[in-house]
């Protein structure tokens, strides 16, 4: 959990990112949040993949409004969503639209609230430099991670299981080393749907309670720098992670091209704007209504959807920034719900 407050100086983050607003050619300073006299707090909980972006805009925020406390954790989407159905937060972060279960609680507390697109991410399929392995498609996936591969503990080991699904196979014999996101991850659902694993376990006669669900036999993890950390381990590591988090960790992991059915495509900025990249995915953020009413609300999110959140914020956290028709449509939804905090019906 990180809290920003009074603050000083924003540290190196902050630096980096005013590099980008250098050579982007933009204002961050006076691109929205900095109304004079702001009070109060803003608990922002939720996705661990977007805390970094908004862990930026915090900083950003209190560097002109420094009597407003905002705190940010990443517990996951999902327990986020938790807190936030249940009114205990004013904004969570996401990596995956809110399900159907998730708008039913909000529903039934009178929790209203806003969706905001704030970037693009492209989940990235890592395991150790030593593996000979470059490429995997759908197939291979689902027989690496998916319901039927629970007990393979090879690498090679699921070459059966991939010649069964449409996979290439031909792994190295190798222990296979699993360390990915747990089930509050929105990173975990989104891979789950991304990778075609429900579409397979239904051909493949797996019950239907196992669509929607990966191996249970693997290390499962809630903090993404542990699940890159574990890529160094051994040889047969595998693991997935946002796109910011596998870049970060440069040569000490290596990240598989992703085969969707149109050839080998390595996640970069370029694939995942053109959805090129089949893993691509957006980033969120959820206010709710009560929260929007609030004027450092209000503030903190003017300064989330300006250039210095949707392009600074989101490019020096790793990820990349929505297409200019993308970012005009965020904001039309954040001045709406503004409008409509503002004159509640």
């Amino acid at each position: 959990m990180r809290t920003f407050r009074r603050t000083a100086r924003v540290g190196a983050g902050l630096a980096a990112l005013a590099l980008v607003a250098a050579a982007c050619g933009s204002d961050s300073s006076t691109s929205g949040g900095d109304v004079a006299g702001l009070t109060g707090s803003i608990v922002v909980s939720g996705s661990s993949t977007v805390e970094p972006i908004s862990s930026a805009v915090a900083e950003f925020f209190n560097a002109d409004n420094p009597d407003v406390e905002v705190t940010v954790s990443g517990p996951g989407t999902g327990d986020g969503f938790e807190l936030f159905c249940a009114g205990e937060i004013d904004i969570n972060d996401a990596s995956r639209p809110i399900e159907e279960d998730e708008i039913a609680a909000c529903d039934e507390a009178g929790i209203t609230y806003t969706e905001l697109e704030v970037g693009l991410d492209g989940l990235t399929v890592m395991g150790n430099p030593a593996n000979p392995t470059t490429c995997l498609n759908h197939g291979d996936l689902y027989a690496l991670f998916g319901p039927e591969s629970e007990g393979i503990e090879t690498w090679d080991g699921a070459d059966t299981l991939a010649s069964e699904v449409g996979g290439t196979g031909g792994f190295p014999a190798t222990a296979l080393d699993i360390t990915a996101p747990g089930e509050e991850s929105g990173t975990y659902d989104a891979f789950i749907e991304l990778s075609g694993i429900p579409d397979l376990a239904e051909a493949q006669g797996v019950p239907e309670d196992d669509w929607e669900t990966l191996r249970k036999d693997y290390t499962a993890s809630p903090n993404d720098n542990v699940i890159v950390s574990a890529m160094e381990s051994s040889e047969g590591a595998l693991g997935f992670v946002g796109y910011a988090f596998a870049q970060s960790a440069g040569e000490a992991v290596k990240e598989f091209e992703i085969d969707g059915g149109e050839g080998c495509v390595a996640p970069s900025a370029e694939t995942v704007i053109d959805g090129s990249y089949p893993l691509s995915r957006s980033l969120y953020i959820y206010v709710t209504g009560e929260a929007m009413a609030r004027p450092e609300v209000q503030a903190f999110v003017d300064l989330y959807v300006s250039d210095a959140g949707l392009t600074e914020a989101v490019g020096g956290a790793g990820y990349v920034p929505l297409p200019a028709d993308r970012m005009d449509a965020t904001r039309q939804a954040a001045t709406a719900a503004e409008g409509s905090a503002a004159s509640p019906s």
